[in-house]
């Protein structure tokens, strides 16, 4: 467990195993580095990095806005403090937006790509049903945690997982507020650029859950046909 030396004083973990290319996880929106601790635990045996974003667990945020291109200078910092040439990079959510803007800009740092459960191209319902969560948020932070629970977790998943329910919800319990809703609202007002999505030519996957409400499935399929040579699961 450590803290970077710069000026984002980002909270990471690294699991060194040997030289090769290390595998960066990037968590979504509310959450922290602690999302991934069942994948860290089962890829024990490699070099494994997962850190909390700006904002977010105990990495804090210090602007009175935000945005993306913060996320991909806090990722670039992180490598380079650690003196890691190449990285497998891996982003969920608001994370594969990040990985996304960070692929086109910074390729060459990148051995492989995944890209999970991303938006795309919302339809003018889908933004206005996110910003309404935004300006909800503003007012009653209890229930839009609850909320954004019960749209990725199933009610028989929650039944059958409460410890898992319990620990996400933890995360969101435990954020400042105010940091959030700077957080989200650069979420739910992202626009696509796809110039820049076309610039990313690494080894790339694209995946999301069949069920899944947010990011849907048709937006991962479209996003993969920009990105040449991608492959794109359900």
């Amino acid at each position: 467990m450590s803290k970077t030396s710069d000026t984002y004083g980002t909270y990471y973990k690294y699991n060194k195993k040997n030289e090769k290319d290390s595998i960066v996880f990037i968590h979504g929106i509310g959450l922290t580095h602690q999302i991934w601790n069942d994948q860290i635990d089962f890829l024990k045996n490699y070099n494994t990095i997962v850190y909390d974003l700006i904002g977010h667990g105990k990495t804090s945020l210090n602007k009175k806005q935000i945005n993306m291109k913060d996320f991909s200078k806090q990722l670039l910092k992180l490598i380079d403090s650690l003196k890691i040439e190449k990285i497998h990079l891996v982003g969920f959510s608001l994370g594969s937006l990040i990985a996304r803007d960070f692929a086109s800009s910074h390729g060459n740092r990148l051995s492989s790509l995944t890209i999970f459960a991303s938006i795309y191209k919302r339809t003018e319902d889908e933004k206005r049903q996110v910003i309404n969560r935004y300006e909800t948020m503003k007012k009653n932070k209890d229930v839009t945690k609850k909320r954004a629970l019960a749209r990725w977790l199933s009610e028989e998943f929650i039944k059958k997982n409460p410890k898992i329910y319990k620990k996400i919800y933890s995360m969101l319990e435990n954020n400042n507020h105010n940091t959030w809703l700077k957080v989200y609202k650069l979420f739910a007002y992202h626009e696509d650029d796809d110039i820049s999505i076309k610039k990313i030519n690494t080894k790339s996957l694209i995946i999301t859950g069949e069920n899944d409400i947010g990011s849907k499935p048709i937006m991962s399929e479209n996003l993969s046909k920009l990105i040449v040579g991608s492959e794109f699961k359900i």
